[in-house]
């Protein structure tokens, strides 16, 4: 799986950049399926966090979180992209 982290009106941080990295350890079970993730963080009033997730038998999965802080805007992302990864892990395995 390849990942790209990309920040938009600002500069992610270190720190933040390795929330993103320890977070991503929840869908790690499905590093075999999903070809590339785009992660995109935007930053105003609050953490705009979105995911793109392109599986490789053809589908994408957009998710987004926002929060005023950047963990919780993370977490709320991974909690979307964690449950559309397992459906669409569990839809692959009930067409076989």
């Amino acid at each position: 799986m390849n990942t790209a982290c990309n920040a938009q009106g600002f500069t992610l941080s270190e720190k933040q950049t390795g929330v993103i990295e320890s977070k991503l350890k929840r869908i790690a079970y499905a590093e075999d399926l999903i070809v590339d993730l785009k992660i995109i963080v935007k930053h105003e009033q609050e953490y705009d966090i979105e995911a793109t997730a392109n599986f490789k038998w053809g589908v994408q999965a957009h998710v987004s979180g926002k929060d005023e802080d950047f963990t919780a805007a993370v977490n709320k992302m991974m909690d979307v992209l964690d449950n559309k990864v397992k459906k669409e892990k569990d839809k692959v395995q009930e067409k076989k």
